[in-house]
């Protein structure tokens, strides 16, 4: 029998392990990841854990995967700290340039356009999947960003391997026009939440306030 790459597969056994072989390199990985945000009345709140892992092993207990877009626009990355750094760096560096050519403050919709459009070519292949938010003139907003370049708007926003745990803290707490000091307890108890139930997330807890 002859298999979709031309290989001839002369017995069961052969054929069994061949689409055991197939099924390893289509296992979903664990982003040993929590990030998230939320919105408050004057801006954004983004919060993240700093453990980063390697399968099972912790690699580093002080990662930052919260990074700089721009002056009003920042971004927590989960998935492989290497793609998210590079694609991250890409996307500050337009940015700068952008604000260079028109003489103003970029937008956060301009960020969110170059990540989608970045990630999407690729299909999946790079593994970042991003929380940004900023402020601009048109007031606060929050985006997640998935590998295949999908994207949703949200007021309150988790992701990573802990983002259940986190979102049930945003769920039980959110409300409409909330102060800066109850977004970041909100953020905080919910990055907590992450790093106590999945053990790919800990250390510490990084918060940004975008206002």
């Amino acid at each position: 029998m002859r298999n979709r790459k031309g290989l001839i597969l002369k017995t069961a056994d052969e054929m069994l392990s061949w689409k055991s072989r197939a099924l390893l390199f289509l296992k979903a990985r664990s982003t040993g990841t929590t990030i998230c945000g939320v919105i408050f009345n004057e801006g954004v709140v983004l919060g993240a854990d700093t453990r980063a892992t390697g399968g099972s092993i912790v690699c580093d207990l002080n990662c930052e995967k919260i990074h700089y877009i721009a002056d009003n626009i920042y971004c927590c990355g989960a998935g492989t700290a290497a793609d998210t750094e590079f694609t991250t760096r890409m996307v500050e560096s337009k940015m700068q340039l952008l604000k260079l050519r028109t003489g103003r403050e970029g937008r956060v919709i301009s960020a969110l356009r170059m990540l989608k459009q970045y990630l999407f070519r690729y299909q999946g292949y790079i593994s970042a999947a991003l929380v940004l938010g900023g402020v601009d003139v048109t007031g606060p907003a929050l985006y997640t960003v998935y590998p295949h370049g999908s994207t949703d708007k949200l007021p309150y926003v988790t992701m990573g391997s802990g983002s259940l745990a986190a979102m049930s803290v945003f769920e039980d707490n959110y409300k409409v026009g909330m102060n800066e000091e109850e977004a970041k307890k909100m953020v905080r108890d919910a990055i907590r939440a992450g790093i106590v139930n999945d053990l790919g997330s800990g250390s510490n807890v990084d918060i940004t306030v975008i206002k």
